[in-house]
């Protein structure tokens, strides 16, 4: 007879319920959509590799006559593999590590020939000539794999120093495309910020339904998933670095900077949301995990400050400033400052949490700190206040 109890004994293992198969479920489908997406936003880029290489590989080889224009290619994808705002140093960079590489080699082959030690002292020649120019990492570790090529793939009779062109070739194809970049860079920063206000929204949602049923896995879970938010705002921050940097160096899309700049205004109050987000979540967990009392009125908060914030991440979704989500902002501002004199701690922190994301999510609107102060209302009754 299995043992469930006592001192050495092994508990059974909890049977998975009907909710927790759910719940598994909508993980596996959130997780599907976030991979989706991923390959989705990265379709562009990867494309852009694929002409670029092919792109300079047809100038290598038909219009400088090279046999077998390797460093073209090669050059071409390395560089556009860069995030946007390095590009131009980082160009340079692989193109004169490159050609520190492949002098060396050429040299060091031509003089001694190849073999294992040949590949030891290229290297470190090679690296330490590139260190003593200045360069950074990467530079130098470019300098050290271009000498191992060089090194072990001999070039054809007359062909040796024109890697160095191949490479230069690569990083100027590199450089082409980045002017000619395609519009997904400045769409994905949006696309991105709309992704992370209807997660806020989501959590949210999931946070009054914990409460509500008294469901601690589903309170852990939820904990979790606003603990892991942070990810997803720094892709934002990441993406909207690479969206301005496209505009500023491309002089085709230096139009669309006020739009982009206008997204990477939202990662400050966005930033803060999220912060407060965590706690908000962690004292209802708290709270559920506790049977401590929490008003239904501030259930009902939680709830409209989701839907709200559903509104927003639309909104933000459609290219569009969320000035119509003011309106229930404003409204579960007055409704915050209700005081209910059973509530405990938990559901205090809770209320007063709401009212700072209020004050978040009103800047995203458009509103100046000062202004969406001003639109959160003391409380009407003696308490905790964080408006």
């Amino acid at each position: 007879m299995a043992a469930t109890g006592g001192r050495g004994e092994r508990a059974l293992p909890r049977v998975p319920t009907s909710a927790d198969l759910v719940r598994a479920a909508a993980r596996s489908r959130r997780e599907a959509r976030t991979r989706t997406r991923r390959m989705l936003a990265r379709l562009a880029f990867v494309v852009q590799c694929g002409l670029g290489a092919a792109t300079a590989w047809w100038v290598a080889t038909h219009l400088l006559g090279h046999r077998q224009p390797f460093f073209a290619p090669v050059t071409a994808i390395v560089s556009l593999g860069l995030s946007y705002g390095q590009r131009l140093r980082r160009v340079t960079e692989v193109m004169i590590g490159v050609a520190v590489g492949v002098f060396v080699g050429d040299a060091f082959v031509h003089f001694f020939g190849t073999g294992t030690w040949q590949i030891v002292v290229v290297v470190v020649l090679a690296m330490s000539i590139a260190a003593l120019l200045g360069a950074g990492l990467l530079l130098t570790t470019q300098a050290g794999v271009q000498s191992v090529i060089v090194t072990t793939l001999t070039a054809a009779p007359g062909y040796a120093f024109t890697r160095w062109l191949d490479a230069v070739v690569g990083g100027v194809v590199a450089l082409l495309f980045t002017a000619l970049a395609p519009t997904a860079p400045i769409r994905r920063p949006r696309q991105q910020a709309s992704v992370v206000v209807q997660e806020i929204s989501e959590i949210l949602a999931d946070t009054v339904r914990a409460v509500r049923e008294r469901d601690s896995d589903l309170a852990t879970a939820t904990l979790s998933r606003a603990r892991a938010s942070e990810s997803m705002l720094d892709e934002l921050r990441s993406l909207s670095a690479e969206g301005i940097a496209v505009v500023r160096l491309s002089p085709f899309r230096r139009r669309h900077l006020p739009g982009v700049q206008a997204i990477a205004d939202l990662l400050e109050p966005l930033d803060r949301a999220i912060r407060n987000l965590r706690v908000l979540v962690r004292r209802a967990a708290v709270a559920t995990w506790r049977d401590e009392p929490v008003p239904p009125a501030y259930l009902r908060l939680v709830g409209a400050l989701a839907d709200v914030t559903g509104d927003i991440a639309r909104e933000l979704g459609e290219r569009r400033l969320p000035t119509n989500a003011r309106a229930g902002l404003y409204q579960v501002a007055e409704l915050s400052a209700v005081l209910d004199p059973g509530s405990g701690l938990s559901a205090e922190v809770m209320r007063a949490q709401i009212r700072s994301m209020v004050v978040d999510l009103l800047m995203l609107t458009g509103l100046s700190a000062d202004e969406a102060r001003d639109h959160v209302p003391e409380s009407m009754t003696t308490g905790p206040d964080d408006g």
